[in-house]
């Protein structure tokens, strides 16, 4: 049996879409981390929190653009602690008392990567240098925020990400003009669909603003570099007195 012949336009096509873009690069900013609640009379010896981990994104966008699957390993403790999440958001939620490393792997679509990306997370329950009693109302909430950066996309991602608010693109290369947008591919039944984002989130209330950290961050590095500056320049000052005093004619 003869095979059809592949349509030159859909080949031509497909090269284009998988052909790599050089020096442009697409950031994806995430935040992963997790929220604690003390359950205060209702905790006993083995479950004195319930806690939820999870990987969003870093303005709470839908990451499923980008990432189709996330795997938790949990403490080898818990019943079967291999946790897949096969759709956004990306989160799991448990109760237990101690405290222990949870290792998260992200699995990309086909498209973008098809390596996964390792993370490493110390789940925390307890907090830290407060003082009075712990709250049933007041979550310990420990987050880090990170950048997924793809070099290189190809450009049928690129066409496919380049509108979604999760998405970060830099300024392109002189000359490049972003391929038309891809367009939606329609779903049996959007009302049957869960919602990808983290925004309505009954958590949400209790997630860090990074974009804030980000300027305290910003004005500690510009009062580091001032600070610095000050320093060279009494250094100058002194360096200068030295070589006046050892001059010739101070001699």
């Amino acid at each position: 049996m003869s095979k059809p012949e592949e349509n030159s336009e859909e080949k031509e096509s497909a090269q284009i879409l998988n052909k790599k873009l050089k020096d442009v690069e697409i950031s994806i900013p995430i935040v992963y981390g997790n929220i604690a609640f003390w359950l205060g009379k209702m905790s006993n010896e083995y479950q004195s929190h319930k806690w939820t981990i999870y990987v969003r994104g870093a303005t709470n966008e839908d990451l499923g653009v980008v990432i189709k699957r996330a795997v938790f390993q949990l403490h080898s403790s818990f019943n079967n602690p291999t946790r897949v999440i096969e759709a956004p958001p990306f989160e799991l939620s448990e109760a237990g008392w101690g405290e222990f490393e949870i290792a998260i792997a992200l699995y990309f679509h086909s498209d973008v990567c098809d390596k996964p990306l390792n993370l490493y997370h110390h789940l925390k329950l307890y907090p830290e240098d407060e003082p009075g009693p712990v709250s049933i109302k007041k979550p310990v909430v420990v987050e880090s925020y990170d950048e997924i950066v793809f070099p290189e996309p190809s450009e049928g991602f690129l066409a496919r990400v380049q509108s979604h608010p999760a998405v970060n693109l830099p300024r392109l290369p002189a000359g490049f003009t972003l391929p038309p947008p891809m367009p939606v591919v329609p779903v049996e039944d959007t009302s049957k669909r869960k919602r990808g984002d983290t925004k309505d989130s009954p958590l949400a209330q209790w997630f860090m603003k990074f974009s804030e950290a980000d300027k305290l961050l910003q004005l500690a590095a510009a009062r580091q570099q001032a600070h610095i500056a000050k320093l060279r320049r009494q250094i100058s000052l002194i360096n200068g007195q030295n070589q006046h005093l050892k001059s010739p004619s101070n001699q």
